[in-house]
């Protein structure tokens, strides 16, 4: 027995299989196309990899224990992430549509679906290309050499360096300090630093005039911007394994260390689910530029693979960087104990090494266990600082940074890393934007007689305007509040749907008969076994464990606060309560959109179908009545 819902009019809303044909060899219809494939294989690899495979997915693999992660991440590429891209990927490609344009035709109930993609998208497009004005900051810093980074200010009177910076680290410093100007609470909104928005106005400048005629200019710069970072990642491995340390580095990420457990498993399928870019709806707007016979089934496999190896390449080289950045704080910290243990105990120089250390320091503390403990000396362990987890901003702006400073000519590599970082966030730009730009085409929010030019130019301009708030003292808080909860439950809520909407409202019967016709062939059982089961209920198990471990903990945020006694390390501070309006505009309106949209268009038909009945009510009692006095 097969499940279908009633779906009435959805012939009349789609274009058949013949007209298909015809437009495709008239060559008609008014949607462009892209100039040839690899233009678009680009701009999707562009989309799907972005930032999140350089600082999260290394990150993701340390802290769960390397090899362990590994697994659940493959197998759950497979059996969600894939079958997923393959379906935005055939129904855009088959209906030739934007995501809006996609699920109102599906069924005018679906428009919410439509939406919420449009919302979560702009959403996300509001802080990403903040990041983007935070790498161009550093990126125009490292034309100098000392790396400003690298070293601390002096203070106001020029008898030693900033407080601040002393207590801390330069690099710290340099991020929390001089960068952001970050405030100690979000409360505390801290003003507008200049010096950002002008970086940040720079960012979606350059967005503009990538997107100014939508896929025709994109298409272009694509060539750079996603084939860059690999050439960048590559020239950073081959270095990278020149480091003292890079080996070490290697073995602490994929050496397994812990037992698969349900966390993990979570965190892989929420990786999995985000790497692709999926439910923001920019993808289906690129596959509807293609040919109506491409076959979008083996692109979806291409590019998951690509995605796949992109994310466990960039572990690799973060990690040989990281384990350099690690032995060099090793070393530091030996160097300055067998210092410490030579002038105490006047013992000549070379006496105490890194490979007799701990001998040593077990004979002397035998002897002289008082002296020895007055010294004060530092736990110098590896592991332990291969195992400082660090993700996202800290990963680029501190760890990352600290190492290139300790790296010779580094200006050069500080120059070739941000170059990297610009151009994935800058490729990831395309489809957030086309996200958003296709919709607001669809529902006519401007003037028809407006050129895509102008209509780019207002989005961006707009979107600047309100990205403002993240270039205020507190803007790194309010850019981890949007990053945490704007692209999380609603993009789990759309996908889930767009899997339904496929599978039981077009039907998947209809489905796999249109990718016969562009495809050449019938879905075989593995993509059946994936829509229909599989992939629904991988994504409903993600969102309920994600809901459950949300809901029941309270919300904190790390917070920069030199005045806290816990200083230099961040503060873990409880959000306001009011913080709890904003969580629910950035998470419950783009998933409210769904239910919300559907039962205003069915009051909408309800109304329309009143309408009419009433009207051939009054027909039919003027007809009577013109009857009767005949």
């Amino acid at each position: 027995m097969k499940l279908k819902l009633p779906n009435p009019g959805l012939d009349s809303r789609i274009l058949s299989h013949a007209e298909l044909k015809r437009l495709e060899t008239e060559e008609a219809g008014d949607r462009p196309k892209w100039d040839n494939k690899a233009q678009y294989m680009l701009t999707c690899v562009g989309f799907c990899v972005g930032l999140g495979n350089v600082w999260r997915f290394p990150y993701l693999c340390q802290s769960h224990g390397g090899g362990a992660f590994m697994i659940p991440f493959l197998i759950l590429l497979v059996l969600e992430g894939i079958p997923l891209l393959h379906l935005e990927f055939a129904i855009g490609q088959r209906l030739r549509k934007g995501s809006l344009g996609v699920w109102r035709s599906i069924n005018p109930h679906m428009l919410g679906v439509g939406l919420a993609s449009m919302c979560v998208s702009l959403l996300i497009s509001l802080y990403y290309n903040t990041i983007l004005a935070w790498v161009m900051w550093y990126f125009f810093n490292s034309f100098q050499e000392p790396l400003p980074w690298s070293q601390c200010p002096m203070n106001g009177n020029r008898t030693g360096p900033a407080s601040e910076c002393g207590r801390s680290s330069p690099v710290d410093y340099f991020w929390y300090r001089q960068t952001l100007n970050t405030t100690a609470a979000i409360e505390e909104t801290g003003g507008v630093q200049w010096w950002m928005v002008m970086c940040l106005v720079s960012a979606w400048a350059v967005l503009y005039i990538c997107c100014i005629r939508g896929i025709e200019t994109t298409g272009k710069a694509v060539y750079v911007t996603s084939t860059l970072p690999y050439l960048v990642l590559t020239i950073f491995l081959i270095r990278g394994l020149t480091l003292k340390g890079s080996v070490e580095g290697l073995k602490f990420l994929f050496t397994p260390n812990e037992l698969a457990n349900p966390i993990t498993w979570l965190d892989a399928g929420a990786q999995v689910f985000y790497s692709f870019s999926l439910a923001f709806g920019g993808l289906i707007s690129f596959s509807s530029y293609n040919s109506v016979y491409n076959n979008c089934e083996q692109d979806a496999v291409i590019i998951s693979i690509i995605n796949a190896f992109t994310s466990v390449y960039a572990a690799s080289v973060i990690y040989t960087i990281i384990g350099f950045r690690a032995m060099e704080r090793f070393d530091d910290c030996m160097s300055g104990n067998i210092v410490m243990l030579l002038n105490a105990f006047d013992l000549p120089e070379g006496n105490i090494t890194e490979g007799n250390y701990d001998q040593t320091l077990q004979i002397l503390n035998s002897t002289h266990p008082n002296s020895i403990q007055s010294l004060h000396l530092k736990s110098c362990d590896l592991n332990a600082l291969l195992s400082e987890g660090v993700e996202g901003t800290g990963l680029a702006f501190i760890v990352f940074t600290e190492a290139i400073t300790k790296m010779p000519l580094s200006p050069l590599w500080s120059v070739l890393f941000f170059i990297m970082l610009f151009c994935l966030g800058l490729s990831s730009m395309f489809g957030n934007i086309e996200g958003v730009l296709v919709p607001l085409q669809d529902l006519q929010v401007f003037p028809k007689s407006w050129p895509k030019e102008v209509i780019t130019g207002v989005t961006c301009l707009l979107c600047c305007a309100v990205a403002l708030i993240f270039v205020q003292g507190s803007g790194n808080y309010w850019l981890a509040l949007f990053d945490t909860f704007a692209g999380s439950v609603p993009l789990l809520i759309i996908a889930f749907c767009e899997m339904i909407g496929v599978v039981y409202i077009y039907g998947i019967d209809r489905f796999n008969e249109d990718l016969r016709f562009m495809v050449g062939h019938k879905p075989n059982l593995f993509w059946q076994i994936t829509w229909r089961v599989v992939s629904p209920l991988i994504m409903l198990l993600i969102f309920i464990f994600y809901f459950a471990t949300i809901v029941n903990k309270d919300i904190f945020y790390k917070a920069w606060d030199p005045s806290s006694d816990s200083f230099p390390t961040l503060e873990m501070k409880l959000y306001p309560a009011w913080i709890y309006v904003i969580i629910f505009i950035l998470a419950g309106i783009p998933s409210l959109m769904v239910p919300g949209a559907a039962i205003f268009t069915a009051i909408q038909r309800r109304r329309g179908q009143d309408g009419d009945d009433s009207s051939a009510r009054l027909k039919s009692v003027q007809h009577t009545h013109t009857h009767t006095y005949k």
